[in-house]
């Protein structure tokens, strides 16, 4: 968890090859620094205070110096992404003076001196050095001179030194310490004050600036303007807090249960005791005795087997039998010893005990593994509290634009305080002038337009029961170009239905046995059916997997525990029976116990009991998985020849199949069951048969997905289900279209002297032919056809990341079937998509998914467990119905989010425009003016963002990027044709007849007539001593013009198709901007004097004023035609890109290109090896046709 010092030992990696990895700095605080400080904060008012709170690395900077991380009482920590963002962190220093002597560390740890707590402790001062980091403590190891993770037992240990060191439990004493060391078994959330929230959110960069700006405008005496713009703020502010106010308490709850489970725990010395499970430390042991518990902790089962419901994790409420660790004195860590089956020996912390199996002479026994945050609990809420950083161009566009318009500014600051000081105003009014200009063009509200459409949109999935807990990625949403799927339970229906059996007898297949013609007839078969799967009687009723249910279910007999187990021998006290049913065909037996079991696990592919005839002393093993591997491991003349023809003459029409085997085992009187070795039974068994089932599409699949083909968003299936099976499903469901070929993709990986090859061969297609008395249709593609997918199981596709990463690439492109998938598999497909530049979705039931659904840029899970929580989306609806619903919220969020963001930067580049012609004067416009155009802009960002996402996906997606040659020329074009307007607006009006200089308002003469004979006011020559700040012709031309520039950019952004609805279908935004545009219009041609009066304005000539009307028609429809004919044109940009050579630099776009000449891709029926790859690293790759039409504009 560690990870090497540099040479200065001031640099290390700190949780090194986990997902929590961080860059670590040692810094030491120094005295004279610290005061430098304190001085700059005082003499800057707060200011650098600030400054150091938005970037704590300068504050480290600032106040240490450079040393050793072991000399070091600060630390600063780096993100080893792209974003590498900085944390500060305290070294904390703890002394266990009070608990040890210099003796007695030693003594403590006299069996255990590898522990990460021994070595942590500095002698002769007995401290410990620590930081905490997202909920995690790091000591300081001293030998090893890295900070380390502490809270759970080290990996390290082999499963006889567990029994051995920890299997009496610890003293009183180690508890302590440990505790002390390790912090509380806590997952602790506290609900945050409001006041601690309201200040992280008042201290927003954006908030501290507009606080900046209202300042300026209270100064100069815009009181309603600077109100209005202060209640706007406080209620987005108290809308922001009370928001995340409900997210603390909701997950508060979600985890306040977990810190207040009573346990017995056993003290070294002292027995059993009742405690609090917060005061659980690494290393104690936990007595596991009849009542159901939530675990408040990760532990080993030492003794005993228990019964648990593992919904929190896997998503799937079916009970899991867990077996006890075995004490083999074996040399290889206890995690190795078990590969990934380690497991099926934990206990994790928030599942629930449902029952449990005592052996031996007590109850049943675990070993606390992890405590607080190291759990798998916590890891989950870990997950949520400190989500993985969002990798989305739009955020850092949107930084790089508001650079931009910061520069703007600063030219207008200088431009501003160049008039005034020109005109030799006072220093005061230059500076505050000046600094009105340059707040005018960044609008303190252009970070939250990117969220509008993301908020509307959330409120419309919750309306479909699709919530979303991380709502930023709604518009990632909109930007994703292949989804990946599960199988079973997402595609297929969730549940199997028994379609028959077919049975072996003398190494060769019987007919199809169909469980609707009757009961299966007593045999090895049925008793394997009968007794081999994890299926409990808890509450009056038999639980268990789905498909276990099932098979059992086809039997006919009947399920009942039963208490004639023994200790002594290994046998559980409570056993499993099964007994013949009335449904059942006639047995010559009274029943079976299911002494032992070997539980299913994804690595291995099987599962095996051990059971019992009743009344008899014969004992048998029955085995069942998936068909190749139990084939493995029957005796090969029991195996038909016609295996592999039979297995595939049912999985290529869909069919789920099983294969089941048997064993007659010789057991001594005092032969204990715990000291079977597995692989030792699980050996020269005989083949019994396979059992077909039937998993049937859901209704909503196969048009779900051609609605995405036809959306040109790729589909992939992940399943751990059987790789023909899945290629059956694909074609059926249409993820596989008609006429395409498959090529299947095995890999192996290097076994001396051969080096790892991959093998490349074209998959036939067999479906059932109309006729029953014929033989199953076999379809063989043409060679030459050219669109193609490959199929893989996870073995292949794990070879081919060790063995051929170069190859990898290629395949994936063109990859559609990924079968036998695990969930680290199932992951690491994700990310290396994801490496690729797709913007990936992962759907799925949330049993083997949780991995990959938050790997994804978009997972949506189908379940409603908790393990579902750490996925960002997640359906009430059980169908991937919720798929194409999502990415059509995401690109309209994303339309939306775009269009409001360019609105408010053309907003404050309208003022701006307007403010500076003014400033030429030493003119600005009026407080209510700003107030009544502040209004326009307010009402067009609520509610533009209400338009709904179009119903049918269109076959390319929008824009993910701000700063693209379509928007850049939109905004452009809008601030010159808006600086064009108001520029002439400004020199027209002063060359009129009727154009005089004013310093103070007066009403309309009568008739408005079109010209006057002298200047305002009675002075003939239009000159005046003191001329005020608003009233003026040019103001009130160009607040006009702004005014009903504002407006009609509104509907000129308010994008309606391809990616959302028309725009008169949102009716609000229709209805409130056209009766602002009607207001400004009707301001515009009134001649009430209190309108004018109040808003500051000149009676000007109806005739002026029609011009100015013709200049906003003539605008808006040049805006409307250059928006949509040129800018928004799909086909002239694809023409424009095409004439110059400009092509999508998406890494998997590349490898498509690069092979539209390569003949031999794909190859077919032949085999690589691993040398032949590597020479031909620069090969080119195919592209499929298929996907090719989807340019991204």
């Amino acid at each position: 968890m560690g990870g090497k010092l540099s040479l200065d030992g001031h640099h290390a990696l700190l949780g090194k090859g986990t997902e929590d990895e961080m860059e670590i700095f040692g810094y030491r605080t120094q005295f004279f620094r610290k005061a430098l400080c304190i001085a700059g904060y005082l003499f800057s008012c707060g200011a650098l205070l600030l400054v150091f709170y938005w970037k704590p690395e300068w504050d480290v900077w600032a106040n240490c110096v450079p040393c050793n991380l072991e000399e070091a009482d600060t630390v600063l920590l780096r993100a080893t992404d792209e974003f590498q963002r900085y944390k500060r962190k305290k070294v904390i220093s703890l002394s266990l003076q009070h608990l040890l002597d210099s003796e007695k560390p030693d003594l403590l740890f006299s069996e255990d001196r590898d522990s990460v707590i021994y070595r942590a402790i500095t002698r002769p001062g007995l401290k410990v050095r620590f930081i905490q980091v997202q909920k995690i403590r790091y000591a300081w190891d001293v030998p090893g001179k890295a900070f380390v993770r502490v809270g759970s037992l080290e990996d390290s240990n082999t499963c006889y030194e567990i029994h051995r060191k920890f299997g009496d439990g610890l003293t009183k004493r180690q508890r302590d310490l440990r505790k002390l060391v390790c912090g509380p078994n806590a997952i602790e959330i506290e609900i945050r004050p409001i006041w601690k929230l309201l200040f992280k959110e008042i201290l927003n960069p954006f908030y501290v600036f507009q606080a900046f700006t209202l300042t300026l405008w209270l100064s100069q005496g815009y009181y309603e303007f600077a109100t209005a713009l202060i209640i706007l703020s406080i209620i987005s502010i108290g809308l922001t807090v009370y928001d995340l106010r409900q997210q603390s308490v909701k997950l508060h709850n979600l985890v306040e249960e977990h810190n207040k489970v009573r346990v017995t725990a056993w003290t070294k010395h002292e027995g059993g005791h009742q405690s609090e499970s917060c005061h659980l430390v690494p290393g104690d042991v936990l007595l596991l005795e009849g009542q159901k518990l939530s675990l408040p902790c990760d532990a080993i089962l030492l003794d005993g087997s228990c019964v648990v419901n593992e919904g929190m994790l896997t998503g799937e409420s079916v009970p899991v039998t867990k077996t006890p660790l075995p004490q083999a004195d074996n040399v290889q860590p206890w995690k190795k010893h078990s590969l990934e089956d380690h497991r099926r020996h934990v206990l994790f912390c928030g599942t629930e005990v449902i029952q449990t199996r005592p052996s031996g002479k007590g109850p049943a026994r675990a070993v606390v593994l992890q405590t607080g945050f190291n759990t798998a609990k916590g890891d989950l809420v870990r997950s949520i509290l400190y989500p993985k950083p969002l990798n989305f161009r739009i955020y850092k566009e949107a930084f790089l634009f508001i650079v931009g318009l910061i520069f703007v500014a600063i030219v207008g600051l200088i431009y501003g305080a160049c008039v005034y000081a020109e005109n030799k105003r006072p220093v005061r009014e230059t500076a505050v002038m000046a600094l009105l200009l340059l707040s005018a063009v960044v609008t303190p509200a252009l970070p939250a337009a990117l969220t509008t459409g993301i908020v509307y949109a959330q409120k419309r999935l919750k309306k479909r029961k699709i919530f979303c807990i991380s709502p930023q990625r709604i518009n990632i949403c909109g930007q994703i170009n292949l989804v990946c799927f599960d199988k079973t339970g997402t595609l297929t229906e969730d549940g199997l239905n028994l379609f028959g059996v077919v049975p072996c007898q003398d190494a060769s297949f019987l007919p199809l046995h169909s469980f609707s013609s009757g009961p299966l007839p007593w045999g090895p078969l049925c008793q394997a059916m009968a007794t081999c799967h994890s299926l409990l009687f808890l509450e009056g009723r038999i639980q268990g997997d789905p498909m276990d249910l099932k098979m059992f279910e086809g039997t006919g007999w009947e399920m009942e525990e039963s208490g004639s187990g023994d200790p002594e021998s290994g046998v559980p006290k409570t056993c499993s029976v099964v007994k013949p049913g009335p449904k059942a065909s006639k047995a010559p037996s009274e029943g079976m116990s299911i002494l032992h079991q070997f539980p299913f696990s994804s690595s291995l592919l099987r599962m095996s009991v051990v059971t019992k005839e009743l009344g008899k002393d014969n004992h048998g093993l029955y085995m069942k998985g998936a068909p190749e591997t139990v084939a493995s491991f029957c005796l090969p003349k029991t195996v038909p020849p016609s295996f592999q023809a039979e297995l595939k003459s049912f999985t290529a029409q869909g069919f789920r199949v099983i294969a089941l085997a048997h064993k007659e085992l010789s057991l001594d009187a005092g032969h204990s069951l715990r000291d079977l070795d597995r692989d030792e039974v699980e050996s020269g068994l005989t083949f019994l048969g396979l059992l077909v089932m039937e998993n049937r599409l859901k209704g909503e699949t196969r048009p779900v997905l051609e609605e995405l083909r036809e959306a040109r968003i790729r589909t992939v299936m992940v399943t751990g289900d059987n790789l023909e099976t899945a290629i059956t499903v694909g074609r059926n469901s249409g993820m596989i279209p008609s006429g395409d070929r498959v090529i299947l993709v095995e890999a192996s990986d290097p076994e001396d002297p051969h080096p790892a090859s991959v093998t490349w061969q074209t998959v036939e297609d067999t479906q059932p032919c109309k006729e029953k008395n014929q033989d199953p249709c076999i379809t063989i593609y043409d060679k030459s056809s050219s669109s193609f997918h490959f199929a893989m199981n996870g073995k292949t596709f794990q070879a081919l990341q060790k063995s051929f990463s170069s190859l990898l690439p290629k395949i994936l492109v063109n990859g559609t079937v990924f079968a036998r998938m695990s969930p680290g598999q199932k992951s690491s497909l994700v990310e290396e998509f994801q490496k690729l530049d797709y913007y990936v979705g992962m759907c799925g039931d949330g049993a083997n998914d949780c991995g990959a659904l938050k790997m994804a840029h978009a997972g949506i899970s189908l379940s409603e467990q908790e393990a579902s929580v750490a996925s960002p989306f997640t359906s009430q609806t059980p169908n991937i119905q919720c798929v194409p619903e999502l990415i059509r919220e995401g690109r309209a969020a994303l339309i939306s989010s775009f269009a409001v963001f360019k609105y408010l930067v053309l907003y404050g580049m309208v003022l701006f425009i307007g403010c500076a012609l003014l400033y030429w004067q030493m003119q600005i416009f009026g407080n209510y003016q700003f107030l009544l155009q502040d209004g326009v802009a307010m009402v067009a960002c609520l509610t533009m963002s209400l338009t709904h996402a179009h119903p049918r996906l269109a076959p390319f997606r929008p824009s993910g990027r701000l700063i693209s040659p379509p928007l850049l020329l939109s905004v452009v074009f809008s601030i010159l044709s808006n600086l064009a307007i108001q520029t002439c607006g400004f020199v027209f009006v002063r060359r009129q007849a009727w154009y005089a200089q004013v310093r103070s308002y007066s009403p309309c003469s009568p008739g408005n007539q079109s010209s006057f004979p002298f200047g305002v006011n009675g002075d003939p020559n239009g000159t005046s001593a003191i001329r005020n700040m608003v009233v003026s012709y040019e103001n009130t031309t160009l607040y006009h013009l702004a005014t009903l520039d504002c407006c009609v950019l509104a509907f000129v952004f308010c994008k309606g198709r391809p990616f959302r609805k028309p725009i008169y279908s949102n009716y609000i935004f229709t209805c409130l901007m056209s009766i602002w545009l009607g207001l400004c219009v009707f301001i515009l041609f009134a001649d009430i004097e209190v309108i004018y009066k109040g808003l500051q304005l000149l009676c000007t000539p109806n005739l002026w004023r029609g011009y100015i009307l013709i200049m906003i028609v003539v605008r808006f429809a040049v805006s409307v035609f250059v928006e949509d004919a040129l800018l928004e044109n799909r086909r002239l940009w694809l023409w424009i890109k095409a004439l110059l050579g400009i092509r999508s630099s998406s890494k998997y776009r590349k490898l498509q290109r690069q092979v539209e000449g390569e003949a031999s891709w794909p190859p077919t029926n032949h085999r690589d090896f691993a040398e032949d790859a590597k020479r031909n690293r620069k090969s080119k790759t195919y592209v499929n046709p298929a996907y090719e039409n989807s340019k991204d504009v």
